[in-house]
């Protein structure tokens, strides 16, 4: 059961993250979109894990620094993506509103890499305690 709720949360995290992806594509790009994408999808595999590790219900949090310290209680090896999390944060909110922050081109490709190093980092870590 808990691996399967893990699994719902990792495919929503795939989807915002495929949605980013494809984002890129569109003229112009939606710069504060694909880099909100990239905060949801790192928030979501971020939460998938904590419950992999028994936390029910995670935090109703967008910090992904919060997360991640609750992450990293469980395996030192979060150090690794501590720089991404802290860096897609501030997308949690800000982009969603006019005249709020300033996104370039160099952000939001910034932005893709971090959530791709988040993403797997944790699909390596749930493989490592599943086994």
């Amino acid at each position: 059961m808990e691996l399967d709720i893990v699994a719902e949360w990792y495919r929503f995290a795939e989807r915002d993250l495929s949605s980013a992806n494809y984002l890129q594509g569109l003229i112009p790009q939606p710069l504060e979109i694909i880099c909100y994408l990239c905060q949801q999808s790192a928030e979501k595999y971020l939460k998938g894990y904590l419950i992999h590790r028994g936390i029910s219900e995670p935090p109703k949090t967008h910090d992904l620094d919060v997360l991640y310290m609750m992450c990293k209680s469980f395996d030192e090896h979060f150090q690794s993506i501590k720089r991404a999390c802290n860096m897609l944060t501030m997308y949690s909110v800000q982009p969603r509103y006019p005249h709020e922050m300033e996104i370039t081109k160099n952000d939001m490709h910034m932005a893709l890499e971090h959530a791709r190093l988040i993403q797997g980092f944790c699909f390596t870590v749930l493989n490592e305690t599943t086994t």
